[in-house]
C-alpha cells in the first residue's frame, strides 16, 4: 500500500467516514492526501504544549481549546484540539481540515497538520504572534498600537485573503464567519484569516446557495439572515463591517453612543451623508491618519455593507479600489440591517424559520427584533445557545 494511501485510510477510519456516502469523502481527503499535510505524532504535541497545559491554552470555541506549542526545531504552533463531546465541534473541526488542505497564501492561516491518536482530534497550526484582532482593537489598552498604517495595512491584507477564497482557491470559499476576533495578527502585523469550521465550498456556475444560517450577530447580511440566501456577497458585508470598526474603534454588534442612530453602520451612513465621516474616525488615529485613505475606506467600507448585496462590490473591486485612488467612487445606498425591507420577489423554500449565530454575543442585536414585512412575512430572531452559537448543519 502506498504512502498516501495508508494516509488517507487512516484518516477516514478516524474520523469516522463511511463507505456508505459515496466516493465524495474519500475524493476530498484524497486532495488532502496529494497535499502531502504533515501527520504529527501525539506524543510531538504533547511535549510542545508541556500536556496541553491550562498556562497554554490560547482560547477555546465549541470544537474544544487551542493551545500553544514549541516544537523541538523552535517553531511556534497552535494545536486545536477536538473536544470529545461536541458533534457540532467535529463537524467543524473536520470541515476546517478538508478546506484548509488545500488554502495556501499569506493572508489566510496556515495549517501545518494533524494528528490522530485514539479518541484524541488535532489541527496543528501556524502560531500568530499578535492574536486576534479583537483583542487589541475592542479589548486592550493596546489599540494605540494600531496606527493609521496598521489599520489600512489590515484592511488590505484582509481584502486579498478573501479574493483568493473567493476567486483565486481551487475552489470558491465562502468563510461565512468574517469578524475581528477571526482575523489573526503575526509578528509583522500581516493579517491572516483564521477559523475556516463554518466556511462553505460555492458551486460553479450558481450566484448563491440556501443554507441554514450560521455566523456572528453583527456581521451577518441582511439577505443571508433574513432568506439563508449565501453567497460571495455575505463575506463582502462582513468586510465592510470589519472596516468600519476598524476606522471607528467601535463594535458593531455592541455599538452604544449616545447617537440616533441603531447601529454602527447607520451612524457612519449617516454622517457620511451629512459630509461628516471623518467624525467616527477612532480618536487614537488623528495624528496617523491620512485623510484621503480613512474617507476612500470609509466609503468603501459603506458600499460593502449596502442593503442590496447586488450593489456590494465584489473583493476583486474592492482590492483594485484599495491599490489605487479612485476619484469617482460610487455613492452608498442605505446599510443592510437583519431584519429590515429587503425586498425579495418569494421566500426560498427549505429555510429554517430558526436561525442560529456564533461567536463573542449571546444578546440579540436590536435588529434581530424587527419583523421582515415587505412580503408580509415575519421572521422567527435567532436562538443562540450558551456560547451564542448557531445550530447549523450545513
Amino acid at each position: 500500500m502506498t504512502k498516501s494511501k495508508k494516509f488517507l485510510n487512516n484518516i477516514i477510519k478516524t474520523f469516522g467516514f463511511s463507505s456508505s456516502k459515496g466516493g465524495q469523502n474519500e475524493e476530498d481527503l484524497e486532495k488532502i492526501a496529494a497535499q502531502e499535510q504533515k501527520v504529527f505524532p501525539f506524543e510531538t504535541l504533547v511535549a510542545a504544549t508541556k500536556n496541553f497545559h491550562s498556562t497554554h491554552e490560547l482560547g477555546r470555541g465549541g470544537f474544544g481549546p487551542v493551545y500553544k506549542g514549541k516544537l523541538e526545531d523552535g517553531r511556534e504552533i497552535a494545536v486545536k484540539k477536538l473536544s470529545q463531546s461536541s458533534n457540532q465541534g467535529k463537524k467543524e473541526f473536520m470541515n476546517e481540515a478538508k478546506l484548509l488542505a488545500r488554502v495556501q497564501h499569506r493572508n489566510v492561516v496556515n495549517l501545518l497538520g494533524y494528528c490522530a491518536h485514539g479518541v484524541e482530534k488535532l489541527l496543528v497550526y501556524e502560531y500568530v504572534a499578535n492574536e486576534s484582532l479583537d483583542k487589541l482593537l475592542f479589548k486592550s489598552n493596546r489599540r494605540e498600537e494600531l496606527d493609521w498604517k496598521r489599520r489600512y495595512d489590515i484592511i488590505c491584507g484582509i481584502a486579498r485573503g478573501l479574493l483568493y477564497l473567493h476567486e483565486d482557491s481551487h475552489n470558491c470559499i465562502i468563510h461565512r464567519d468574517i469578524k475581528a476576533s477571526n482575523i489573526l495578527l503575526d509578528d509583522k502585523w500581516v493579517p491572516k484569516i483564521a477559523d475556516f469550521g463554518m466556511a462553505r465550498l460555492f458551486p460553479e456556475d450558481e450566484t448563491h446557495v440556501n443554507t441554514r444560517v450560521a455566523g456572528t450577530n453583527g456581521y451577518m447580511a441582511p439577505e443571508y439572515v433574513m432568506h439563508g440566501h449565501l453567497s460571495v456577497k455575505a463575506d463582502v458585508f462582513s468586510f465592510g463591517v470589519m472596516v468600519l470598526e476598524l476606522i471607528s474603534g467601535h463594535r458593531n454588534s455592541s455599538f452604544n453612543l449616545n447617537v440616533d442612530a441603531q447601529s454602527l453602520l447607520d451612524w457612519a451612513y449617516k454622517l457620511y451623508k451629512k459630509g461628516k465621516s471623518s467624525e467616527i474616525m477612532d480618536p487614537t488615529l488623528a495624528s496617523s491618519a491620512v485623510t484621503e485613505q480613512v474617507a476612500m475606506c470609509i466609503q468603501m467600507g459603506l458600499l460593502c455593507v449596502q442593503g442590496d448585496p447586488q450593489l456590494r462590490p465584489t473583493m476583486h473591486r474592492v482590492v483594485v479600489i484599495l491599490s489605487k485612488k479612485p476619484s469617482n467612487l460610487e455613492e452608498p445606498t442605505r446599510p443592510g440591517v437583519p431584519g429590515s425591507r429587503y425586498r425579495r420577489s418569494h421566500r426560498p423554500v427549505g429555510l429554517s424559520s430558526t436561525a442560529g449565530t456564533s461567536g463573542e454575543s449571546n444578546s440579540r442585536s436590536r435588529a434581530f427584533d424587527s419583523s421582515f414585512t415587505a412580503t408580509g412575512t415575519t421572521s422567527a430572531a435567532p436562538e443562540l445557545d450558551d456560547r451564542g452559537k448557531r445550530p447549523a448543519e450545513s
